[in-house]
Parts: C-alpha cells; sequence; structure tokens
C-alpha cells in the first residue's frame, strides 16, 4: 500500500486508481450520511477523487491515507451542503400531509440518521468517523485535525446529547 501511495504521489494515475477504489465504499457511506441520498453521496465520492487525486503530492504521512480521504470526503460534503442551503426540498414522505388531511395522531419516528443530524457539525464529524467509518479517537483527531483530548471531549458529549434526544429529553429542540 505504501508502495501504491508513493506512486500516485510521483503522478501514477493507476496507482491512485488502485487507492482509492479501496476506499470508494466508505466515501461514500460517509458522504451517504451527510448528504443523505444517492445522487448527491455519488457526486461528494467523484469530488472526492478529484481534490484527492490533485492533492496527494500534499499528504504527510502515508499511513493516514484513509483518514486523510475520508476527510476530504467530509469537505466536499459540508461544501455540497452549503451549496444547497439556499434550497428547500421538501421531503417526498412528508408531501402527502401538505396535500391531503393531516392526522394529528402520526407516530413520529425517530432513527438514529435523524438524531445525528441534530448534533453539531463537529459532534456529527465525530461519531461517523468512530462510529461508521470505525476509526479509533487518534485516528478521527487526526481526520478533523482536533486535538486528541478534544475528539474524546466532543465524542462524550456526543453522545450523551444522542442518549438524551434518545430519551425524549429536548426532542424537538435545535
Amino acid at each position: 500500500m505504501l508502495y501504491l501511495i508513493k506512486k500516485a504521489q510521483k503522478g501514477n494515475d493507476k496507482a491512485f486508481l488502485t487507492l482509492f477504489q479501496q476506499y470508494e465504499q466508505d466515501i461514500y457511506r460517509t458522504a451517504f450520511v451527510y448528504v443523505k441520498n444517492q445522487s448527491d453521496a455519488l457526486d461528494v465520492v467523484q469530488e472526492t477523487a478529484y481534490r484527492s487525486f490533485k492533492s496527494i503530492k500534499n499528504l504527510k504521512e502515508s499511513k493516514y491515507f484513509k483518514t486523510w480521504l475520508i476527510r476530504i470526503a467530509i469537505s466536499c460534503a459540508v461544501d455540497l451542503l452549503r451549496k444547497q442551503k439556499n434550497v428547500v426540498q421538501m421531503k417526498p414522505q412528508y408531501e402527502e400531509f401538505i396535500s391531503g388531511d393531516v392526522n394529528e395522531d402520526i407516530d413520529l419516528e425517530i432513527t438514529i440518521r435523524d438524531l445525528i443530524e441534530r448534533l453539531n457539525e463537529v459532534e456529527k464529524s465525530v461519531i461517523i468517523l468512530r462510529f461508521y467509518e470505525g476509526l479509533t479517537i487518534k485516528e478521527v483527531s487526526k481526520a478533523l485535525d482536533i486535538p486528541l483530548g478534544t475528539a474524546k471531549t466532543v465524542l462524550y458529549r456526543a453522545l450523551d446529547n444522542l442518549r438524551k434526544k434518545l430519551k425524549g429529553d429536548g426532542l424537538y429542540e435545535h
């Protein structure tokens, strides 16, 4: 793997493609958690490939290649969400409530993904990297470029927030 990274850093696009394909599914899963749909997640994967290919020469520690890619993917996903922020999109599952009669007794299903969405950006990133991508807390710290102690604090605070929201405390607060 280190050999492939060295070749990719010297401009070998086949070596880069081989490396990227090893982590493409991880990048897609990370992107999907952020952008919540296949089309946008695929766009993020494509943008991640482009940005990482253009900047692989800047990768300092080869052992953090995956972490570096995930960091770029998160950046791409956040950029995409910022661009879309001005556009208000209705989720298809809610359209029926607008057009038809609204039932007062509708049970709201809260999923873990919905709860994660209520976390701030740093908390969300730490949770995704730690539990969706399986990175160690040290790797999370490197990926987000934050001190290890901060990463631990953010993780515990985010988990505490998720527990409270799961129990119903502040469920509808933002």
